[in-house]
């Protein structure tokens, strides 16, 4: 009797313990549900926030909590939209993807450009030194010839007498002609100086350019030094000539002014080498990797510093790579892969055997490993799909459009029977028979963000007024480069992250690294040496290039 109200107790407590351990694990799936769930729709406002302004036509859904009774208030929002242009438009973003970024990572990345008063000093304060200092010694042999002649020194107007003094600031037929001479100088240096040194520069560089400098700062020392000459010239010579003999006539300063004059012009040629010349002969080649979609190029360099290379690649990434576009980064998985997903099962209530445990987990690793194996034949399968609905809907885009062009002609002096058009409106009479299949090409290579219902009518209104033809027209949404081609990417200041671990002044080297950030998009330069090419002379002698004809049986020769 005492035994088995024992063994009643111990049953009780071993279902009061499984129970209350039910409790549990029923409570933590809930708080663990919830808890995803706010993180859902959280995530879900964000990754909404994000694509409000990615599509032209969309529907948007917002989550937020009320704070009065802790639910949460679901907002929809339908945006305006074209009935035949906008239907099952899909907006995709990486907020939701396992392999998402945090937006910790990207916040130090360069977004908006800067417009604040430090950038327009930082752009504007070298070009304006420049053209200080330019302008300054521009004008110093101007300044050399023309003081005299307004009485700027009293001591060369009149050293000895005042006839004397006249005789010393006449001009003869010499001293003409080297005043001729030197306004053709002028001239060729004004132009000189404007195409090297005054124009506006495609970058703002965050280092100084040292051959720049460098130029810049020997003719700050040259107009100095000519200048101190000149004015000793002018005013002690003057003071202690005792005859016209010894004093400085002006045809001795017209000729000074001359010297000033091809000592500017032989600095201007320095620089034309340093800055222009020097890097046009090949020495590297640069492989320009962009991350995340791995497009690449390769090109030939001369000898730059590492921030000049820079501002190349940019030129170069503009006009020749293609354009980026994040949505195409998935491609549309099928079935099979969306229903094989790994499940993890929990017995909270009771225990499970231990061999079957066992066995499904074997049995779930073995089906892992069997996926695993198999994913890449999916993705080859998957990409090959994709490939082919593009050109398949590449093709009826062509035909449509082929077919649109049919219906317009362009109007001549002859009568017509029908009311004539203008660029505007044909583009608007035609474009209906093609945009069912201009919207599924877009909505497949995901460019709808990218084009507009009327950015194509003007762009189909400009291709009718200068008689293009159908692939003329589609050129635009058939080829995807360069990047300037895409209307967000054209912008009066695009601002690039340079990092590197060397100093940006020096100049370019074997095995040097670089990298270029703007907001999502990486440039990774690697460079390398070119090598040096042996070119041998081989001499073929005349007497080896003859021919004797073998027949043989078996040939029908």
């Amino acid at each position: 009797m005492g035994n088995e109200t024992a063994r009643d107790m111990e049953t009780e407590s071993v279902k009061s313990e499984n129970s209350s351990r039910s409790r549990r694990s029923r409570g933590h799936r809930d708080r663990s549900n919830h808890r995803q769930y706010s993180h859902r729709s959280t995530r879900s406002n964000k990754s909404l926030r994000k694509v409000e302004d990615m599509a032209p036509f969309q529907t948007a859904v917002t989550l937020s909590p009320d704070n009065r009774d802790g639910q949460e208030v679901i907002e929809v929002q339908i945006l305006p939209q074209d009935d035949n242009w906008g239907e099952n438009t899909t907006a995709i973003t990486g907020n939701t993807s396992e392999q998402s970024q945090s937006t910790e990572d990207v916040s130090n990345w360069p977004g908006e450009p800067d417009t604040g008063l430090g950038f327009y000093c930082q752009r504007y304060i070298g070009t304006i030194m420049t053209a200080i200092l330019s302008i300054a010694a521009f004008i110093s042999p101007l300044a050399m010839v023309v003081l005299p002649k307004i009485g700027f020194f009293p001591a060369l107007s009149s050293p000895i007498g005042l006839q004397n003094g006249d005789k010393l600031l006449a001009c003869g037929a010499e001293c003409k002609g080297q005043l001729v001479s030197l306004a053709f100088k002028m001239i060729i240096l004004a132009a000189g100086a404007w195409a090297v040194f005054l124009r506006q520069l495609n970058a703002t560089l965050p280092r100084i350019f040292l051959f720049r400098a460098a130029v810049l700062a020997f003719i700050l020392v040259c107009t100095f030094a000519y200048w101190l000459f000149y004015i000793v010239q002018v005013t002690e010579n003057a003071r202690a000539a005792t005859t016209p003999e010894e004093s400085v006539d002006y045809k001795a300063l017209v000729a000074y002014a001359c010297s000033l004059t091809d000592t500017l012009l032989f600095i201007h040629y320095l620089a034309v080498v340093l800055v222009e010349i020097r890097h046009l002969r090949p020495k590297y080649y640069i492989k320009i990797v962009r991350s995340p979609d791995g497009c690449s190029r390769a090109y030939a360099i001369g000898q730059l510093s590492i921030q000049r290379a820079a501002m190349w690649v940019l030129e170069k990434y503009y006009t020749d790579f293609p354009i980026y576009n994040p949505y195409l980064e998935r491609i549309p998985v099928s079935k099979s892969r969306k229903a094989s997903s790994s499940f993890k099962f929990y017995e909270v209530d009771g225990i499970n055997n231990s061999a079957s445990q066992q066995s499904q987990s074997r049995a779930m690793l073995a089906a892992h490993a069997r996926r695993r194996d198999s994913s890449h034949n999916e993705r080859f399968y998957e990409e090959h799909e994709y490939e082919r609905r593009v050109k398949k809907r590449r093709a009826r885009l062509i035909t449509a459009a082929e077919e649109a062009f049919t219906h317009i002609k362009r109007l001549h002096n002859d009568q017509a029977p029908a009311i004539p058009m203008d660029p505007q409106e044909a583009a608007q009479a035609i474009f209906p028979s093609m945009a069912r299949a201009l919207q599924k090409y877009l909505r497949i290579t995901r460019q709808q963000p990218r084009h507009s219902v009327e950015g194509i009518l003007m762009h189909l209104a400009n291709c009718l007024s200068h008689d293009l033809t159908p692939r003329a027209f589609l050129d635009a949404y058939l080829t995807t480069e360069p990047v300037l081609q895409n209307e967000k990417e054209q912008k009066n200041i695009q601002t690039w992250a340079l990092i590197c671990e060397e100093l940006l002044s020096r100049p370019i080297d074997h095995n040097t690294h670089f990298q270029l950030r703007q907001n999502d998009v990486s440039l990774l330069c690697s460079i390398k040496q070119l090598p040096h090419f042996n070119i041998t002379e081989e001499v073929v002698d005349p007497k080896s290039n003859k021919f004797v004809m073998r027949l043989n049986s078996e040939t029908s020769v």
